[in-house]
């Protein structure tokens, strides 16, 4: 080692960089700046025989479903932080592409968005956070790219049937409105529309929406397909020459690196259109780095979008902390800017939208992949990563086994790029505390007099990037508050007269939509309440609940009193709960346990042990009628459940020994109007 530093002296601010790994770490990261071919190949990069495909830039979903949730609930300057941590350019994941649900009404994975129409003649372009995100976006990165993409659809859609192609116009006209709407209501300019998510796409319906956005002044809206796997639509596409036009991007979910050949022989833009998906550990980082490169170097991806932005939604709904950063605690400002945020910006923030990859891109001899872009002006990133194969599965699909091994890797620097001077360095190392570093600026690499060629000692799990550019930063903030439980005494009467989101703090929306409402009816103690809108059921993407339900505080919470006032809106079929001890939500809320206290139109109530309401532990009847306020109350202690109607006892001690904890809740008995007013709870963990 210090002969090959000795004979590298002779070059111009020659610098062996140290990456101060503590007594167990690495004590050095060489980049030793010398023509000596170290063992293993040499590594060109050249754009003398051109270039490689155009990138496209790295993003985030938020969405599909209800993702970010708990941020909106952020006091500042918590949230604000958040924000600048995901999108602003040069301090964090410095996000090029932010894609959104379109609200659908229906659950979507971890909760439901609601829709800008509800019903045929509804439109409201204010509901949910998805505006409010976009813009905050924006407003760090104009130039940051928009992708709007349904999951579910609003029931008036399917005319009674759970598809959304039954009359076509009508689902590109209510599509066609988001993005007209985007822009007349927020200024938003929605650069790609997606078709429906992960399910069935229609070609007609495809060639619809062009012409309807064409037929809008919206040409410059270009169109993803199909958001799903590969082989279906780029075979209709090779088959069907107006559906090859009027697909802009093929987008694929999960890939595993890999596109397949009429994709390619498409010749159109390849996206990993969602992937990742991953618990954001050091492990999910290594997924994430290893998929961004390689999907371009396997796949010829020249985009790749995690699901998810931000894990803001309840950690123990499927697929708890599977965002670039981790921020679900609004109550206390507690958040967490994870690995993966680090990983991204190895990329992100030495690249831009609109650069191209070199056509001398690959896999390292010993494990791992290199790529490199360049903006076509003289400038040249270079991204290297070495993550094994235990520390970089995915949560998905299956992935093959390899070695990564330590390795000496040497690049050569050809064609235009032979006279750059100076590279900056990044790096990350993945694993042991003792030697993990997340995206360290290491000094800077020197190749005058070197032929243009250094020469790195690689690890395995290690990420570099070597860049022209100066600009890179690893942005950071004070510490956030200390995390902290769901407050055990939680109060919301809903008395916000022009509330700035639809959605009442903290309440996640599994089945149905819960809105601020004013009640003109009630002038009273009543005039501001929070209302299930939904009338009918959605055109699902997952297996909504047959009931409304919105959770709400801490999952550990076993021993609990719930108050709530309620109003049901529907006479004789119509029904209201509250509960306690809910054990499941998101894709999974149709099998929800817990116990569910229901007050009915027709004069009875239930005590059920679920919330499709097969397991019964009370039932009679009591006065109750539609369009008249009640106050129910449910208290849980050990091993029994009462509850009050009016403050007067209803039934008393019933046992439940399942479960031993859950969320407390609201819903009613099926897609129907109600109201909710002075919720209150007192709990323990």
């Amino acid at each position: 080692m210090a002969g090959w530093l000795l004979s590298a002296s002779r070059q111009r601010r020659v610098k062996a960089m140290t990456a101060a790994a503590g007594s167990a770490g690495r004590a050095a990261v060489p980049l030793l700046l010398c023509a000596l071919l170290a063992p293993g190949g040499a590594y060109v990069l050249d754009d003398s025989d051109g270039l490689g495909r155009e990138f496209d830039g790295i993003g985030a979903v938020s969405g599909g479903g209800a993702t970010s949730r708990l941020l909106v609930n952020y006091p500042e300057p918590y949230r604000s932080q958040i924000l600048d941590y995901l999108f602003k350019p040069n301090f964090g994941a410095s996000l090029h592409i932010l894609k959104v649900e379109i609200g659908g009404d229906g659950q979507t994975t971890d909760g439901t968005e609601p829709s800008h129409m509800h019903y045929a003649l509804d439109e409201n372009y204010f509901r949910g956070y998805e505006w409010w995100l976009m813009k905050e976006a924006k407003k760090r990165n104009p130039n940051i790219t928009l992708i709007g993409l349904p999951w579910s659809f609003p029931g008036w859609l399917g005319k009674g049937f759970d598809w959304p192609y039954v009359n076509l116009q009508l689902t590109a006209y209510y599509v066609v409105t988001w993005i007209v709407g985007a822009k007349r209501y927020h200024d938003l300019d929605i650069d790609y529309i997606g078709i429906w998510n992960e399910r069935s796409y229609n070609a007609n319906y495809i060639k619809i929406l062009r012409k309807m956005l064409n037929s809008q002044g919206l040409q410059q809206v270009k169109i993803i397909a199909s958001d799903n796997l590969w082989e279906s639509i780029s075979a209709a596409m090779l088959l069907d020459a107006e559906l090859f036009k009027v697909v802009d991007v093929i987008g694929a979910h999960y890939p595993g690196t890999h596109s397949v050949k009429d994709a390619r022989l498409t010749g159109k833009k390849l996206w990993s259109s969602e992937d990742f998906s991953t618990l954001n550990s050091d492990t999910g980082a290594g997924c994430w780095g290893r998929i961004l490169n390689q999907n371009y170097v396997n796949g010829y991806m020249t985009s790749t979008i995690a699901w998810n932005l931000v894990a803001s939604y309840y950690e123990q709904l499927p697929y708890g902390r599977c965002g670039l950063m981790t921020a679900q605690e609004p109550w206390s400002g507690h958040y967490v800017v994870e690995s993966p945020v680090w990983v991204s910006a190895h990329t992100t923030q030495f690249t831009q939208p609109g650069w191209y990859y070199l056509k001398t891109v690959g896999h390292l001899e010993k494990g791992g992949s290199y790529v490199a872009l360049t903006d076509g002006l003289g400038n040249l990133t270079i991204i290297i990563e070495t993550m094994s194969h235990k520390h970089s599965k995915c949560i998905r699909p299956f992935l093959p086994y390899f070695n990564v091994s330590q390795q000496f890797a040497t690049f050569v620097l050809k064609g235009s790029f032979s006279e750059i001077p100076e590279l900056q360095v990044w790096y990350t190392k993945l694993g042991k505390t003792s030697e993990r570093f997340l995206f360290k600026q290491l000094d800077s690499l020197w190749l005058l007099d070197s032929n243009g060629s250094f020469t790195l000692k690689l690890q395995e799990d290690e990420l570099f990037t070597l860049t022209t550019l100066t600009t890179g930063r690893k942005g950071s903030y004070l510490l956030p508050p200390k995390s902290q439980h769901f407050p055990s005494t939680y109060k919301d009467d809903f008395n916000v007269d022009y509330p700035f989101f639809s959605e009442a703090p903290n309440f996640a929306d599994q089945t149905g939509v819960f809105e601020y409402f004013t009640n003109m009816e009630d002038p009273g103690e009543h005039h501001f309440t929070l209302r299930q809108v939904l009338n009918q059921r959605p055109i699902t993407w997952a297996a909504d609940a047959s009931n409304t339900i919105s959770i709400i505080g801490d999952y550990n919470w076993t021993n609990l009193t719930i108050k709530c006032d309620v109003y049901i809106e529907t006479p004789d079929t119509g029904g209201v709960f509250i509960a306690g001890r809910v054990n499941k939500g998101g894709i999974l809320i149709r099998s929800a346990r817990g116990i569910f206290f229901w007050i009915f139109a027709n004069g009875s109530y239930r005590v059920t042990g679920d919330l499709a309401g097969w397991i019964i532990y009370a039932l009679g009847r009591v006065e109750v009628i539609a369009k008249k306020w009640y106050t129910l109350t449910l208290t849980i202690k050990g091993h029994f459940a009462s509850g009050m109607l009016n403050d007067k006892s209803l039934w008393t001690d019933i046992p439940v020994n399942f479960p031993k904890n859950g969320w407390a809740a609201i819903g009613t008995h099926s897609f129907e109007f109600a109201q909710f007013d002075n919720f209150h709870v007192e709990a323990t963990r």
